[in-house]
């Protein structure tokens, strides 16, 4: 499991679960799920452009998801739907992915690594550009936190504190572009979308204070990838079946918890309004 082969994959693994712990974040906020779902498809639609055109797969998923997240944003601004948008670009990028594809005649193994990546193959020249691309993720969160959260949890207070909800939608459909272009040829399309709202969303369920919801997303994000490698490594299943399963049963506790806590809080509030009531009011 930590054999010599195996350094990379921890070490990719590692660098995309605390990228998309942050990031998932405040995908779960904003209620940009579906965002996060169409995104990485536009990803793999410009990898796959690419492989056709003799480029690197990095350079096409850079600018088919910068350009699929700035349309999203930028249409959904515009008095249009933002689910429709977004549907209508996510058709639309897989149905791009698939003629480049068929174009280039290269399917199985590069559309699985493209849709499920190949986080066991992955090389030393691959962990600079993910650590890089990671790092500057990080870097434009961290400059705009404060102006991204209140735009994210109480966007009509934007105006009134002189912060710019467009501007800040922006910003943060590029931030999910690079965060998706760095992770999709490590974890693929469609296991980052699970990254990016599973742990997350789990994390919101329990914590409520921004900063250890972040905390607890990334901590939930780890979790979630390595014990996808591990269980991966022991039974020689696919990663991807375990990133999807630890993603959604730590969902699952998350709610149940969440559930139960605020029962019981419930609870306590009514015995609270028993034992204060007047006594001729309970007569």
């Amino acid at each position: 499991m930590f054999a010599s082969f195996m350094v990379n994959a921890w070490i990719a693994a590692t660098i995309v679960a605390v990228v998309a712990g942050v990031v998932g974040f405040f995908i779960v906020m904003r209620g940009s799920s579906f965002m996060a779902h169409a995104v990485p498809h536009g990803a793999f639609a410009g990898a796959a452009w690419a492989v056709l055109a003799g480029f690197n797969p990095l350079i096409g998923l850079g600018i088919f998801a910068g350009a699929g997240a700035v349309a999203i944003s930028v249409m959904s601004r515009r008095r249009a739907r933002g689910d429709v948008v977004t549907a209508l670009a996510l058709t639309m990028m897989l149905g791009l992915g698939a003629f480049f594809l068929s174009r280039s005649g290269v399917y199985s193994s590069q559309v699985f690594a493209l849709l499920f990546g190949q986080i066991l193959g992955v090389s030393s020249v691959q962990i600079v550009p993910v650590a890089v691309l990671g790092a500057l993720c990080l870097a434009t969160v961290a400059v705009v936190y404060r102006p991204l959260m209140l735009a994210s949890v109480l966007p009509d207070m934007t105006a009134p504190r002189g912060v710019n909800a467009g501007r800040m939608s922006l910003v943060f459909a590029l931030v999910v572009a690079a965060a998706t272009t760095m992770s999709v040829p490590i974890v693929g399309a469609l296991l980052m979308f699970a990254l990016l709202v599973g742990p997350p969303a789990a994390a919101a369920c329990l914590v409520r204070r921004p900063g250890r919801a972040i905390g607890l997303s990334v901590a939930f994000a780890l979790v979630t990838v390595w014990a996808a490698i591990a269980l991966a490594y022991l039974t020689d299943l696919p990663v991807g079946f375990f990133v999807t399963s630890v993603s959604a049963v730590l969902y699952l506790v998350g709610r149940v918890v969440s559930g139960r806590s605020r029962r019981r809080g419930s609870g306590k509030r009514r015995q609270a309004v028993r034992s204060s009531a007047p006594v001729g009011a309970a007569a």
